[in-house]
């Protein structure tokens, strides 16, 4: 009898692991590989999708791995042909918590995420570049790698989300990180650049031809035509006035209307969600 419980109990042991054992399994075969890259220890640039020529591979990876040593926050990008069913944000998150990216316990860094499938782009942050990298901010970087990413310029979209993610972080240790109504300044643009001059152009003609009129004093306006008329030259033999029509114009009061409240300005900082892992992220995506 003894035997036979024994026999049943080691049975049911025996199912029980190998239940585990397949569980544990399915969860590393979606671990070990996401959109179509096998994580672990990855490199900051993972060119899966191939859009950088191997001299451009080097000299962002050196570029990413110079910022990242030097700021202690990981700054990472990975291209990819499909995401495999995830989101894009789902991938860039799933990537930077399964790819070893991040420094200290925090994790502290972020990842620049694109998939050529659906032209889908995304920037998951972590750990301090939560803080430094505010939703304004990532909407202001974002503004100046689009354009260049849509045109299929992706050496120098990469190389300007680089620049700007040394640039902010520089800022936030200072304690101020970029926000909304605290943005970068932008070099004065070309456009605007024409405006002015074209504008100051205009005042100086202007002042110029001023000068000019100012000096003819041989010819005056006038008000009246009686220079023009020889003196007792015309005579009026009648003369009456003659009531043609009446206009009477009617305006309906306007009412005043009450002030408009102000709008509130956005309260700024960084919206976060969680991973599949359970950590904390931040970030910002779209389409390209």
């Amino acid at each position: 009898m003894k035997r036979r419980l024994y026999a049943l109990m080691l049975a049911l042991l025996l199912c029980a692991a190998s239940v585990i054992s397949a569980s544990a399994a399915d969860e590393a075969g979606v671990i070990d590989e996401i959109a179509g890259i096998e994580v672990g220890e990855l490199p900051r640039l993972v060119d899966e999708a191939d859009l950088l020529t191997d001299d451009e591979e080097a000299e962002l990876l050196g570029s990413l791995n110079e910022i990242s040593e030097r700021q202690k926050v990981d700054v990472a990008v990975v291209t990819a042909n499909s995401l495999g069913g995830r989101s894009a944000e789902e991938a860039a998150d799933d990537l930077f918590d399964y790819g070893g990216y991040g420094f200290g316990e925090e994790r502290d860094g972020l990842l620049f995420l694109i998939s050529m499938e659906e032209r889908d782009w995304h920037i998951s942050t972590r750990g301090y570049a939560i803080t430094a990298f505010t939703d304004a901010g990532l909407d202001f970087i974002s503004g100046e790698f689009l354009e260049d990413l849509s045109d299929g310029f992706y050496a120098s979209a990469f190389t300007t989300y680089a620049e700007w993610c040394d640039n902010f972080i520089t800022q936030a240790r200072t304690g101020e990180p970029y926000d909304v109504d605290h943005l970068p300044k932008l070099p004065f643009s070309i456009l605007g650049f024409i405006i002015l001059s074209f504008g100051a152009g205009f005042v100086i003609a202007l002042i110029a031809t001023g000068i000019m009129r100012s000096q003819l004093k041989s010819v005056y306006s006038q008000r009246k035509g009686d220079k023009y008329i020889k003196k007792d030259s015309m005579k009026l033999t009648k003369k009456e006035d003659l009531f043609l029509y009446k206009k009477v114009e009617r305006r309906v009061r306007e009412k005043e209307e009450a002030p408009k409240p102000k709008s509130t300005p956005s309260p700024g900082g960084s919206t976060t969600h969680k991973s599949a892992s359970g950590a904390k992220h931040g970030g910002k995506g779209g389409k390209f």
